[in-house]
């Protein structure tokens, strides 16, 4: 039996500045319970690995003790939370990736022009959640090609898209493809939103799979990026698991 490895893979920068955040903490405030707000990253291993530290993960803000430290994932988080945080005195630490925080700036300058803004992901990501935050009255979710087929948008508005970091580049571009015929005029982002981590290791996968009789993708169930570089495998005819 062979075993090749795809070239690139593993985590992305913005992955290891997250976990990079809650190590460093975790050595400069020994006595805190550090709190974070949803699982740093998507990777059951390297969550387990820091409860077992000590680390406790919350999915309502409400949850975290007022004066404690909460760091915010690297999906990001909406105004709404932020504002939450605030309220309750808590010391908040951001280690949301940079590209994110790029999307929520575009976001929000779209907005503020009167733009209404069609988001390409999934509706119920951590990281569309906290881009639709940012202009929750001028954003809508588009999840596939067959919602940008009929998806309505406003009248006599400007019209642009915006993607989610972690989609499969395949994905995007066939729903922008419709987007594009049913609106010629539709503004793009001002540069590619999709991580080019996530672009990279979607072509390794996309060139080796095919020389390959079965893919195994090491990750878990809830990452986006997992999930897609499986249905890549299985998009080229190479039968694939995660694992």
């Amino acid at each position: 039996m062979e075993i090749i490895l795809a070239n690139p893979r593993g985590f992305c920068a913005g992955v290891y500045m997250a976990i990079d955040v809650i190590d460093q903490l975790l050595d400069i405030c020994p006595d805190q319970t550090i709190y974070v707000y949803h699982e740093i990253v998507h990777n059951r291993h390297v969550v387990e690995r820091f409860i077992e530290k000590g680390v406790v993960f919350v999915e309502d803000i409400e949850e975290t003790p007022e004066g404690a430290i909460v760091v915010f994932s690297a999906h990001g988080v909406s105004p709404r939370i932020r504002e939450a945080s605030k309220t309750r005195s808590l010391t908040s630490v951001d280690a949301t990736c940079p590209l994110v925080t790029k999307v929520h700036a575009e976001a929000i300058r779209l907005a503020k022009k009167g733009f209404e803004i069609l988001l390409i992901g999934h509706e119920n990501h951590q990281e569309v959640i906290g881009t639709k935050g940012e202009a929750p009255d001028s954003i809508r979710v588009v999840e596939s090609q067959e919602h940008a087929r009929v998806i309505e948008v406003t009248k006599d508005k400007p019209l642009a898209y915006l993607t989610q970091t972690t989609l499969s580049t395949d994905d995007a571009e066939q729903i922008i493809h419709e987007l594009k015929l049913r609106f010629p005029d539709i503004k793009p982002p001002s540069s590619n939103s999709i991580c080019y981590a996530t672009t990279n290791r979607q072509r390794a996968v996309r060139a080796l799979a095919p020389a390959t009789d079965l893919t195994l993708v090491v990750g878990s169930g809830n990452s986006s990026n997992s999930v897609r570089l499986a249905e890549i495998s299985e998009n080229v005819g190479t039968e694939a698991y995660l694992i």
